[in-house]
């Protein structure tokens, strides 16, 4: 078994399949898992997974920021949106842990078990094909400029929207249009206390405030394409329209240097038609690039990795070819579903609220009818969307 990526599917994947028994080769082609401005949310129904796992203490060990709230600020008016002391216990909170931390733990995890075998540095660049077309491994570059081959009965793409695999094999996911991108950058935190807000949304814009515990983990949500022309208007500028949708930010924003200070994420989101051929299997990104709308990439991610594990693993055991490609149906049956869903929900955000543009959500101060729906409205919506955000549609347990 060969599993192409390091990601949070990749590694989870790997891990619960030495878990069980099988001998598995997880491909990474970074040298270390340190990239920034990557998901760095773990959801409720992620951490009861880490409970199952009995890696929690340690988890609890690594830095990190539990939100047992969301807040959003909506043209200056602060909004309790979401609240994640609704659910069921042990798991009330979601938490922000830098992905790379997360994953050094995982991988750490299945390296306890003698059949996981993690390689760095190591890149599937192709497939190898047995002499009826089915997939039986993957070519790799090596971290010394080498090739390789590993044989595998089951090669598993994980690695991420620009996948290598689905490349080679032809498959391309079905984009579905999304008006916006999102710009990334870090910032101190003020000198005045900053209550944990996640987005600030007015006619200036929408700008996120993920907080991290040394800083503030920043995205302005800017129009599709709009980039080029923000840097031609300057840093002097952005830093004016960064104040100006979020005020407290003013006393830190000259902190942002210069403008090559801030990343360009393209949002999109895709999936493909079919998450399998004989032979390969296609999770996580590489099957279904997620909107950064809740952060439930991760998230999905995991919950693909811990639905493939449950059914690949007897097939897997068996050796038989016919019985693993049915396992790999089974997956895309199980996880397409939550996937079309939670899509439908990221398309909907986008096209009313994370545009890129200005929108007015409410009057500050609220108008007497906006005070009544908030009233009625917002309580009953809280723990719904606690659910939503927190475990997803169809969560997955070990």
């Amino acid at each position: 078994m060969c599993i192409a990526g390091g990601g949070p599917a990749g590694v989870m994947l790997g891990l619960l399949l030495a878990r069980a028994g099988v001998e598995v080769t997880v491909l990474e082609k970074h040298e270390d898992f340190f990239r920034d401005f990557r998901g760095d949310t773990v959801h409720p129904s992620t951490l009861n997974i880490l409970d199952a796992l009995g890696v929690r203490e340690k988890f609890d060990a690594i830095p990190h920021k539990p939100l047992p709230r969301l807040d959003v600020v909506a043209n200056g008016v602060r909004v309790h949106a979401i609240d994640f002391t609704t659910l069921p216990p042990p798991n009330r909170m979601l938490t922000l842990m830098p992905q790379w931390d997360l994953l050094d733990l995982l991988a750490a995890t299945g390296k306890q078990h003698p059949t996981f075998d993690l390689r760095m540095g190591a890149e599937a660049v192709d497939v190898t094909r047995a002499a009826g077309g089915r997939v039986n491994g993957v070519r790799v570059r090596t971290r010394d400029g080498g090739e390789d081959v590993i044989s595998a009965d089951l090669v598993v793409a994980a690695d991420g929207r620009h996948s290598t695999v689905r490349d080679v094999l032809g498959f391309t996911p079905r984009a579905q249009g999304v008006p916006c991108d999102v710009l990334w950058f870090r910032l101190p935190y003020p000198d005045t206390e900053l209550p944990d807000t996640l987005a600030w949304i007015s006619e200036e814009g929408m700008v996120i405030t993920i907080p991290r515990p040394d800083y503030l983990q920043c995205g302005m949500i800017i129009p599709k394409g709009s980039f080029d022309e923000m840097r031609e208007q300057g840093l002097a500028a952005f830093r004016q329209r960064l104040t100006r949708a979020v005020p407290p930010l003013r006393t830190v924003v000259d902190h942002l240097g210069s403008l090559a200070e801030v990343s360009l994420l393209s949002v999109q989101i895709d999936r493909l038609e079919r998450w399998w051929s004989p032979g390969v299997l296609l999770i996580g990104d590489a099957a279904h690039a997620m909107s950064p709308a809740f952060g439930v990439g991760v998230n999905y991610a995991i919950q693909d990795a811990v639905a493939a594990a449950r059914v690949l693993v007897p097939a897997l055991k068996s050796g038989d070819a016919a019985e693993i490609d049915a396992a790999c149906v089974a997956v895309q049956r199980r996880r397409e579903l939550p996937t079309i869903l939670m899509q439908r929900i990221q398309r909907g955000v986008h096209r009313t609220i994370a545009t890129g543009r200005g929108v007015r959500l409410l009057d500050n101060p609220p108008t007497r009818l906006q005070r009544i729906v908030m009233r009625i409205a917002i309580p009953i919506a809280r723990p719904l969307m606690a659910r939503l955000v927190g475990y997803g549609f169809r969560p997955e347990r070990l």
